[in-house]
């Protein structure tokens, strides 16, 4: 089985590594800029949660900036499947359904190191203090995966660039900013609350930045979290099957 999972992990790599610098600057600079416009335009003096509003932010940011990555894993399959026919490959070559999805998730996850590399570092350079609670680790993991579980998934079912362009605009920009990443939940007008809680992020956002500002760990949350991870893993492989069909 790990034949198969590290020769899909180490093509995907591969090729990232050839265009690693503009990838690294693209995915660097959205994240600096909601630090500058909200982390300094609110300046210090703006509170929530009983948080300093950037060290809220900065939570945010990561489960935001490491979404991005892991899901955008699905672009490039959508690629790889219309253009270069690596799926073709891949699924007639002696490696299961199983493992291509493992190693294309755990190439999400690669990319969503980066951006968690790149937002500690903001972190740092504005001087915002993270405490890391034990939790953080596999929370973030876990955060990783299930988006990157999310991406091939989706990558399996559209059949156009299109469709995708559609998933990103009314799916995953909608969750990105309303999922508790820049403001909490409770603050949304309840009908919107509904379909927030129905969302993975809203979950692994309010547990990475409990693991970060030393809060209080919500342990039900992180395994709902590990519970869209396992049907997120399941729905994969049944697109994936569905294409091979």
């Amino acid at each position: 089985m790990f034949n198969g999972f590290h020769g899909v992990l180490y093509r995907e790599i591969h090729v990232f590594a050839k265009k690693a610098r503009k990838q690294v600057l693209a995915s660097s600079l959205s994240p600096l800029l909601f630090l500058i416009a909200f982390g300094w335009g609110f300046g210090k003096d703006v509170t929530m949660n009983g948080l300093p509003y950037i060290s809220f932010l900065i939570p945010g940011l990561l489960t935001m900036a490491t979404l991005n990555q892991s899901y955008g894993i699905s672009q490039e399959i959508n690629i790889n499947r219309f253009y270069f026919h690596v799926f073709d490959e891949y699924l007639i070559a002696p490696i299961s359904h199983v493992e291509i999805i493992i190693g294309e998730a755990f190439y999400g996850v690669f990319r969503g190191c980066i951006s968690m590399m790149l937002i500690f570092l903001y972190a740092f350079l504005f001087e915002v203090e993270l405490i890391l609670h034990p939790v953080f680790f596999p929370a973030i993991f876990i955060h990783m995966f299930l988006f990157s579980l999310l991406g091939v998934t989706m990558a399996m079912i559209v059949q156009d660039h299109g469709s995708q362009a559609s998933v990103n605009t009314f799916v995953i920009t909608p969750m990105v900013f309303l999922c508790g990443t820049f403001f909490p939940v409770d603050k949304l007008p309840y009908a919107f609350k509904v379909i927030v809680h129905c969302l993975p992020l809203t979950y692994s956002t309010k547990v990475i930045r409990a693991s970060l500002t030393g809060g209080e760990i919500n342990y039900p949350y992180f395994g709902l979290i590990a519970a869209f991870a396992v049907l997120f893993f399941l729905t994969a492989l049944w697109a994936l099957r569905k294409v091979e069909a």
